[in-house]
């Protein structure tokens, strides 16, 4: 078996090609990305990327259908990965997470390749207060980010069939340490406030609603439809991933961390304006098409792994949010060094390199 895995170099990706080796160790991993977050190492004993047999490094919007051959089962998670990037990056996250993403779809196809995993979003149901959306509700995006998962979906649908099956995994709200850790996802902010400076700090009002899955969770989901088990759906499936019991109320988040980490002051902006992406999710379906496969890691499991990994940092930076931790501010940074286009693409002598690295057996 040969697995494809784009964007493992982000948050997720370390997580993911740890899972796959395990569960596959015979199979050729491969892994492609454009690097932006290479260098954000944290706490690692080891490059994630020496799990994976090759490393592309490479352009997911100008791929050679060379990394395609002999690819059984793709892992599509490459994608500018939240609002703030979004808002600020329009039309490259169009570019890259819609029009590149059906572009390398179609060659997958064209190449053979008979199983297409696509890490999608629940934050498609955008602002949902009357219940738990299911995947046959309405979707209702209000970011850019949010509206490329929507266009995504639509159109790798169109391309399903016998030949090649496609599962989308709406996924919870991400969580939980990582080899590249991310502070800009609202679990992993409330905890790296209250290690680095005893206090969380809370942007909106604390109603909105979220649901939460960790990362080896994740991994886990991405597992199954690798396995094949995801069949069991159709050609094309789109599925809720994550627990019923991880739908939570910002609030109720920055509660659950300060009662396991004692001295914890947490403040809450009145005066904020209502945060209209809120909503519950239900997953029965996940429930019954993957039960071995369910979430495991805990609410106050994943805050106490996000403590230790922190401590084991020396991590004590208080104005984290303005720090590389930021997905939005490590691309600001390489743009205003010059390094990246107004495209996000690599600029100067570093633009349309590929390289590859293959691990010694």
């Amino acid at each position: 078996m040969k697995i494809l895995i784009t964007g493992n170099m982000g948050y997720i990706g370390p997580a993911v090609v740890q899972r796959l080796r395990s569960s596959y160790p015979d199979a050729l991993l491969a892994g492609l990305d454009m690097g932006y977050f290479a260098n954000c190492l944290t706490n690692a004993a080891v490059l994630p990327e020496c799990r994976v047999d090759t490393q592309y490094f490479m352009d997911v919007r100008n791929l050679s259908t060379d990394v395609l051959e002999g690819v059984d089962s793709i892992v599509h998670l490459a994608a500018i990965s939240n609002d703030p990037m979004g808002n600020t990056f329009e039309k490259v996250t169009y570019d890259i997470n819609h029009v590149a993403s059906i572009a390398l779809a179609k060659k997958a196809k064209e190449a053979g390749v008979k199983n297409f995993v696509y890490a999608s979003s629940c934050s498609m149901y955008g602002a949902a207060d009357d219940g738990p959306r299911t995947e046959d509700s309405a979707l209702n995006p209000l970011t850019a980010y949010a509206k490329s998962k929507v266009a995504t979906e639509r159109d790798l649908k169109l391309l399903a069939d016998g030949r090649f099956r496609v599962t989308s995994l709406r996924f919870s709200t991400a969580c939980g340490m990582s080899e590249r850790l991310r502070l800009d996802l609202v679990l992993n902010d409330f905890v790296a406030g209250a290690v680095s400076t005893g206090k969380i700090t809370i942007l909106s009002d604390g109603t909105p609603w979220r649901p939460l899955i960790d990362i080896k969770d994740m991994a886990k989901a991405v597992d199954w439809a690798v396995a094949g088990e995801a069949q069991n759906g159709g050609d094309f499936l789109a599925v809720n991933v994550g627990s019923d019991e991880w739908n939570y109320q910002v609030g109720e988040l920055a509660g659950a961390v300060a009662s396991l980490i004692p001295g914890v002051e947490v403040s809450i902006n009145g005066n904020a304006q209502p945060d209209k992406r809120s909503y519950r999710v239900g997953f029965g379906l996940f429930r019954s098409l993957a039960p071995q496969y369910q979430p495991s890691v805990g609410l106050a499991q994943a805050i106490k792994e996000l403590k230790e990994g922190l401590e084991a940092m020396n991590f004590r930076d208080g104005n984290f949010r303005s720090s590389g931790f930021m997905r939005l501010k490590a691309l600001t940074s390489l743009r205003e060094q010059g390094l990246l286009t107004e495209d996000l693409e690599w600029a100067g002598r570093m633009s349309g390199v590929e390289s590859t690295v293959r691990r010694q057996k």
